[in-house]
């Protein structure tokens, strides 16, 4: 599946290695820390099965640049990090990108070191660590999306996802393992005023819940054929996919004030403590903050720059402009969510018998 805008010829060489976390620790192995390469761990969402992705581009041009190969590897925005963790006596990983609140997580853990990029800078406070342990890259935001062909209009309210028409046509990816859905599970927190009433709703939603889902990117193809009629992702992600999955809208669920929210779930970024290939991995941040990459922010990979002084002015900075027009952006208190993301998740396993 391709969640991306615009093709790119991949150069030979320049992506060494794609692999999944299901393979083996010594599949992303690096030679020595003089060898012209990094290993990527990353959430997916930037890069697309055919090659013609943001970080598909990205790699590319940076290998072109630098003469350094990238090693990737992709899984879920808490997968990633668990790999960091299970791998900390024997680091694998050089450059480590996920969303909220993994990416504090891993901080949090000790699994990052500080850098601080060129142009971190110009990366607003409140999307990056005060000591330099990781920057955002893109800015991006939760967003739910509809099928367009079977619904007139989409849900406006958490209430009207209870209607009896999404029973087994509604999914949201799993909180604690996917990011976009442990996002659902914060913007309920958010929206109905503390955990135990958004657990209880999401108990009683329930009810139409298809079930789990570890990755969201599985869940924009379904709403596409209309397997789903509602289900959660980010902007970034969904409005790439239109290219290919034109059926399905974006939208934003509206709490009690009948007002539609959203928070923003920026791809960032950190050195991994103890990487392998350190100088090469502090290249590559900043080569992610650089001029050029961030204009491609959007016009590549469908997201926001996270650089306050990146104005893309391309066409799609035009319609994700429009998208998020009349959306209230609320931001969560991250430190209080990483304290308490482990309560988030068993309150809400119990509440639905996940």
């Amino acid at each position: 599946m391709s969640r991306f805008l615009k093709p790119v010829a991949a150069a030979a060489g320049a992506l060494a290695l794609a692999t999944s976390l299901s393979a083996c620790a010594g599949a992303a192995a690096s030679a020595g820390s003089d060898a012209k390469e990094i290993t990527v761990y990353s959430a997916d969402g930037l890069k697309s099965d055919d090659g013609t992705g943001f970080y598909d581009k990205v790699f590319k041009d940076f290998t072109a640049r630098t003469g350094i190969r990238v090693n990737y590897v992709e899984g879920g925005s808490g997968e990633v990090v668990q790999r960091l963790l299970r791998e900390r006596s024997n680091t694998q990983a050089d450059v480590v990108v996920t969303l909220p609140p993994f990416i504090q997580q891993a901080d949090q853990r000790g699994l990052l070191a500080a850098y601080h990029p060129a142009g971190a800078e110009r990366v607003a406070t409140a999307d990056k660590a005060a000591d330099g342990t990781w920057n955002a890259v893109i800015d991006n935001y939760l967003c739910f999306i509809y099928n367009k062909q079977q619904l007139s209009a989409p849900p406006k309210t958490w209430q009207d996802l209870l209607s009896a028409k999404y029973r087994n046509k509604l999914q949201y990816s799993t909180p604690g393992v996917a990011g976009d859905g442990t996002a659902v599970l914060i913007k309920a927190i958010h929206d109905f005023g503390g955990l135990k009433p958004a657990t209880d709703f999401l108990g009683r939603l329930q009810a139409n819940n298809v079930g789990p889902s570890s990755s969201t990117g599985q869940l924009a193809p379904k709403v596409d054929k209309g397997e789903l009629l509602v289900a959660n992702g980010d902007v970034q992600m969904n409005y790439a996919d239109m290219a290919t999955m034109p059926h399905q809208g974006i939208f934003f669920l509206a709490g009690a004030d009948g007002r539609p929210s959203t928070f923003a779930l920026p791809y960032a970024a950190g050195l991994v403590r103890n990487a392998p290939h350190k100088a090469n991995a502090e290249k590559f941040l900043d080569f992610l903050l650089s001029d050029q990459v961030q204009q491609e922010a959007g016009s590549i990979a469908g997201g926001f720059p996270a650089r306050t002084d990146v104005r893309p002015n391309d066409a799609n900075a035009a319609r994700l402009k429009q998208i998020m027009t009349g959306v209230e952006v609320f931001t969560p208190d991250w430190t209080e969510v990483d304290a308490d993301l482990q309560k988030y998740v068993d309150a809400w396993q119990q509440a639905t018998g996940s």
